[in-house]
């Protein structure tokens, strides 16, 4: 079974509020015959649509193949939060990689935000970018490594957009019993991500990438120039970037054995009026602390996109009864509440929750398994596989030095191996600890 098919139409974006209020852009037409081009990209997620912008921004010829729509993979239903730094914290980078790399990333990632705030501007892209994204904390422990985490940022990075919050402090900003503080960042912010997925392709598309949609990729033929096959044609480039994250299948084993698909799942309830003042005091995004994070935020029109509970199959479980439990936790008077929306999709994770950068062979580049933190990165990402082409490779090095493993037992094991690890701190997540 195929993750593209398994649980969507073909060519269709699935059932979600994003898709609900997202602006209209005509499908581009499938790839029919032989076609060159300087650069194929296989993926039309963030990723993809971004090094494809930056490329022909370099007057380089660019063909991109999506095998749903744009934005259709996790790009089009994520939670929308634009975050600050990696995936791990400062603290940990600096043990894993050194002081002067841990800088380099946070640097990268600093820039990943602003892109997109520029990309959006630049693009007149008819999306509003809400500043401020808040993390509740469940213990006193998580509680003092936020306040530390702050201080370090402040001292040591320049960085003095992270404001602590106290038990009353998270109590008054979200509304819930349930945290006993965390802090707020108001240097992070968040997206409607679809909207955004479809601004990037619209500028690809101004800027001269050759797009096709409904474009299924089933092999790559590697060598001094790379032909890239679908069932109907093929692209003969001199370059190839792969930019599939949770779709890529085994298309790649080499990044299949390293990257992981998992599911979760997002929620919108009815319009919340004025009640929507006591889920959220501003219009932030929030994370908490849990394995299985929860995530949630209002809409412009004030429902409660509420995302949470992940799965590992190919099919997608119930999502109403999946999402209802956590958010019934964050939220109990929300109980009577309608739920207007419920959609499911595919993102990707490493054994490091490190990004997964690969150069392939000489004419061959990857990035994928962002972990849950892919807006901000991917996008950069596209960018930085963009300058490795025209032969800037340094950050592109960089990135690929984070250590992203194979996962035990490779493409084949990972899934059941996965699972159980997966429950084991979803275990903890239910008993507190």
């Amino acid at each position: 079974m195929n993750l593209l098919t398994a649980n969507d139409r073909q060519g269709s974006f699935p059932a979600s509020y994003y898709a609900a209020t997202a602006t209209e852009r005509e499908a581009a037409p499938p790839l029919q015959g032989s076609h060159r081009a300087d650069v194929c990209v296989v993926g039309g997620g963030y990723t993809g649509l971004s090094a494809a912008l930056h490329l022909a921004e370099r007057g380089y010829s660019v063909v991109l193949l999506e095998a749903h729509r744009a934005g259709f993979g996790a790009s089009g239903r994520n939670g929308g939060q634009v975050g600050s730094g990696q995936r791990l914290e400062q603290d940990e980078l600096e043990r894993r990689m050194g002081r002067d790399d841990a800088h380099r990333l946070w640097a990268i990632a600093e820039e990943a935000k602003a892109l997109v705030r520029d990309l959006i501007a630049r693009h007149a892209m008819p999306i509003r970018f809400h500043s401020g994204v808040a993390h509740a904390c469940r213990t006193e422990a998580e509680v003092r490594h936020s306040r530390t985490m702050a201080e370090k940022l402040a001292h040591e990075y320049g960085y003095d957009q992270v404001e602590p919050l106290d038990h009353a402090g998270i109590r008054a900003l979200i509304g819930s019993e349930d945290y006993v503080g965390g802090d707020i960042d108001r240097g992070a912010g968040h997206i409607h991500p679809l909207n955004f997925a479809i601004g990037l392709a619209r500028a690809a598309e101004a800027a001269g990438v050759t797009l096709h949609e409904n474009t299924l990729v089933t092999g790559i033929t590697r060598g001094q120039t790379t032909r890239v096959v679908t069932a109907s044609g093929s692209v003969t480039a001199d370059h190839v970037i792969v930019a599939c994250n949770g779709y890529l299948g085994d298309l790649v084993p080499e990044v299949a054995a390293r990257v992981m698909p998992i599911n979760n799942f997002i929620v919108a309830t009815e319009p919340l009026g004025d009640a929507a003042r006591d889920i959220l005091a501003e219009p932030v995004a929030v994370a908490d602390t849990r394995f299985v994070v929860n995530y949630w935020r209002l809409s412009e029109d004030n429902r409660l996109l509420f995302g949470g509970g992940e799965s590992f199959g190919y099919r997608f479980p119930d999502v109403i009864a999946t999402v209802r439990k956590p958010m019934l936790r964050v939220y109990p008077q929300l109980r009577d509440v309608r739920i207007d929306y419920a959609w499911g999709g595919t993102l990707a994770i490493t054994m490091t929750r490190l990004p997964c950068f690969l150069r392939l062979g000489p004419n061959l580049l990857s990035a994928s398994g962002y972990s849950g933190h892919g807006v901000a990165m991917a996008t950069l990402a596209g960018r930085i596989m963009a300058e490795a082409v025209a032969g800037q490779a340094e950050r592109f090095d960089l990135m690929a030095r984070l250590p992203t493993p194979r996962f035990p037992g490779g493409a084949a094991l990972r899934h059941p191996l996965l699972v159980l690890a997966m429950t084991w701190y979803g275990l903890r997540d239910r008993l507190g600890v």
